[in-house]
């Protein structure tokens, strides 16, 4: 069985022993994100410093898969907006980040990479840091729009209205809203259908919640792998855990089959069958 985690970190903790956590508790596929810039030692002062993020992040995955199947996806955590603009300058930030998008995206086009990485902060900032914010993300959806890239997004937390809002602006940048894959999603994939954005479900208990909606949803653990926080935000063996849950629980194995290899297929364009 196909059992795919879409939202996974390596960075100071378990690192690659995460990864080999999750494949002996039966996990098949791994999605692993890119992290904040300070993660990898750098403090971009100009977009092309993104390059030397990627390129760890590539070598990263590169080792990941010599133990399960893993796919890439990079782009520029949204917090940057407040970490570079401190100290450079939300304009500047703002055109920093922009310029990082564009390289991620080039990357994605050559194949290096599944899926880009944006959004608006989770956290309040003033009027003027949100405006950015989601001019950044709107560039984003426009540049993915272009080249039908699959997007992954870090958000405020879930509402609808938030989520409508996100649909809109991506449909204004010509990027369907089915691309658009809310990361950290609670279990309501039947008010995500309603805005067309698609969740990333975090694999928490209450997950049977959505499953009793429908399968339209994958799931995730986004793992930290922080040292600082160990376990945060769920441990790397708890996808698999949870789908054995939802079998002993009698949920069909085409459902599973569904959330973890047929919309994963469908959001990225890969076949993991072939992986």
């Amino acid at each position: 069985m196909i059992i795919t985690d879409n939202h996974m970190h390596l960075h100071n903790h378990l690192g690659l022993e995460a990864i080999k956590q999750f494949k002996r508790a039966g996990g098949t596929h791994v999605i692993l994100i890119s992290n904040l810039a300070h993660h990898y030692g750098v403090f971009p002062l100009k977009g092309e410093d993104f390059v030397r993020i990627y390129d760890r992040h590539l070598s990263v995955v590169r080792e990941a898969n010599e133990i399960v199947r893993t796919y890439p996806v990079i782009g520029v955590h949204p917090a940057e907006i407040t970490i570079l603009g401190d100290k450079l300058g939300y304009e500047r930030a703002s055109s920093i980040m922009k310029r990082g998008i564009e390289i991620a995206v080039e990357y994605i086009k050559e194949g290096r990479a599944i899926g880009l990485k944006t959004g608006r902060p989770h956290y309040p900032v003033d009027e003027h840091i949100w405006k950015l914010s989601n001019e950044v993300m709107r560039y984003a959806f426009e540049l993915a729009g272009d080249h039908a890239i699959p997007v992954q997004i870090h958000t405020e937390s879930y509402t609808f209205d938030g989520m409508k809002e996100v649909s809109e602006i991506a449909k204004e940048a010509g990027l369907p809203p089915e691309k658009v894959i809310k990361h950290y999603s609670p279990p309501e994939p039947g008010e995500f259908a309603r805005t067309g954005i698609f969740p990333s479900i975090i694999a928490g208990k209450d997950v049977i919640k959505a499953v009793e909606q429908n399968s339209r949803f994958v799931m995730e653990t986004d793992y930290m792998d922080d040292s600082r926080r160990p376990g945060a935000v769920l441990g790397p063996k708890t996808v698999p855990k949870r789908v054995r849950e939802l079998l002993s629980r009698g949920v069909d194995e085409e459902i599973i089959w569904k959330i973890c290899r047929d919309n994963i297929e469908k959001l990225y364009e890969i076949d993991l069958d072939s992986s």
